[in-house]
């Protein structure tokens, strides 16, 4: 298609709006702009063709032959539009919503809430995509990014959800009545420690625990860590929002906690409009944390 032998669209929209409501006026405040916008586009239209498409009869605005060729040629070039725009708009609101996170809140935090949302939307369907990368949100047709960190990814929008708010948590069994006050105070327990997480090790170094003298099993994710201390193999070290269910429900215990800083989950989004459906499911999930 060769745009060059096209008249602008703004002036076709203008001459459009005009023929379907008969006026100047009228198609200005349609289309939102001034009645003489309007005229002066039609008039560009008729400089470009070269020949008249309007003309007034007494106080009434009429179409020429021409005029009405164009008007009918576009009314149906518009509505053909306008289907196709409302076709694919149909087809975004009523697909599964995707939404990428990290396994461990998906696992942790995600999951035991789900049931609300479900009972709440039952029309929403959801497709998770766990994961440790931020992948291309376009790209991939992803709605909606969980990710951990201090909330800075170059070419989205990102809303802090949970703050990450470190904590050590273990069984009740594995740790019995033991008091503590600082991490210290668990210099002698076996470690569970997530391998790449810098953070965790500087925060634990911070509330005053010596790695280098501790007793430490490493695991590749936090997942594998949690499940180790649901398990009672040690003392873990998670942040507060993938472990609060646990908390809740007694299957672990608190020994201690502190904040990290800026770090936390936050909600990745594409810079253009959200869909109905995500904004639904992100006002659900800022209720819930």
């Amino acid at each position: 298609m060769d745009w060059r032998t096209i008249p602008s669209l703004s002036g076709l929209r203008a001459f459009e709006a005009t023929a379907r409501l008969n006026g100047f006026s009228a198609a200005g405040r349609e289309l939102n702009v001034t009645h003489a916008a309007i005229a002066q586009h039609v008039r560009g239209l008729e400089d470009f063709f070269a020949q008249s498409l309007i003309y007034r009869q007494g106080r009434k605005m009429e179409l020429t032959p021409s005029g009405q060729r164009l008007a009918a040629a576009l009314s149906d070039g518009f509505l053909t539009i306008q289907a196709g725009v409302n076709d694919l708009r149909a087809e975004t609101e009523d697909r599964p919503l995707k939404i990428a996170l990290t396994p461990s809140f998906a696992e942790s935090w995600l999951m035991p809430r789900l049931g609300e949302f479900w009972a709440d939307h039952p029309e929403i369907e959801l497709a998770l995509l766990p994961g440790l990368s931020l992948t291309d949100l376009r790209r991939d047709g992803v709605d909606l990014a969980i990710r951990y960190g201090k909330g800075v990814w170059s070419g989205y929008q990102s809303e802090l959800l949970a703050s990450a708010r470190f904590v050590a948590v273990a069984t009740k069994k594995y740790i019995g009545t033991r008091k503590v006050s600082s991490l210290s105070d668990l210099s002698d327990v076996k470690w569970l420690i997530e391998t790449d997480r810098r953070d965790q090790r500087l925060w634990a170094e911070e509330q005053g625990l010596n790695l280098e003298q501790a007793d430490i099993a490493s695991f590749p994710t936090a997942t594998l860590v949690h499940l180790a201390a649901r398990a009672g193999y040690g003392v873990a070290v998670l942040t507060q929002a993938v472990v609060d269910h646990d908390l809740e429900n007694g299957a672990l215990v608190s020994l201690f906690t502190a904040e990290s800083g800026t770090l936390g989950y936050y909600l990745v989004t594409r810079k253009d409009a959200q869909s109905k459906n995500l904004a639904a499911f992100i006002k659900w999930l800022k209720c819930c944390k």
